[in-house]
């Protein structure tokens, strides 16, 4: 039988991680989104979609964030959401699970490989039954259209290509 969850946004982030000048890492997240997930029983089986909000962007830096809201990076008046449609789901080990899916990001639909590692189920205060996930994968940036780069004193990249993936999920068990 399958169980329809929601994703409980006040429970969970959705962040990113990309390096700059090479030396270090900083870490994003998107403030808006909401997801759907249809299960059997044990999560054998999950179909999923996510949306994420662009404009939502966070990274503790108001003039960054307004310039990955441009042209230059999300062109988010072009495109406002970021989306991701499973198509498969496959359990890997005891609490870990193989999550692939479209990934739809600046007009560009891509598959991408995740990990999902199942956190558990439990009952909240109120009654409702809830379950955890931790998503993490990587991207390339290019892949999607996302080339800005700009160039160190020495020559050298100020951005990486790759972008770390990490989400934790909250879902709530519907009715």
């Amino acid at each position: 039988m399958e169980t329809t969850w929601v994703v409980d946004p006040v429970h969970s982030d959705v962040q990113f991680k990309i390096k700059h000048l090479v030396i270090s890492t900083v870490t994003g997240s998107f403030n808006q989104f909401e997801g759907v997930a249809t299960a059997t029983e044990g999560f054998e089986n999950v179909k999923a979609n996510f949306k994420i909000d662009v404009k939502s962007i966070d990274t503790k830096n108001a003039d960054r964030d307004n310039h990955l809201r441009t042209g230059d990076f999300f062109d988010a008046d072009s495109y406002p959401e970021i989306l991701f449609s499973s198509t498969s789901w496959k359990k890997v080990g005891d609490d870990e699970f193989e999550l692939v899916g479209d990934l739809t990001l600046k007009g560009v639909t891509k598959p991408i490989t995740l990990k999902a590692e199942f956190g558990g189920i439990e009952k909240d205060a109120y009654g409702n039954t809830k379950a955890g996930f931790e998503i993490t994968g990587k991207i390339n940036r290019k892949d999607f259209g996302l080339t800005y780069n700009s160039l160190t004193e020495t020559g050298g990249l100020a951005l990486g290509e790759d972008i770390k993936l990490v989400s934790n999920i909250q879902l709530a068990k519907q009715a």
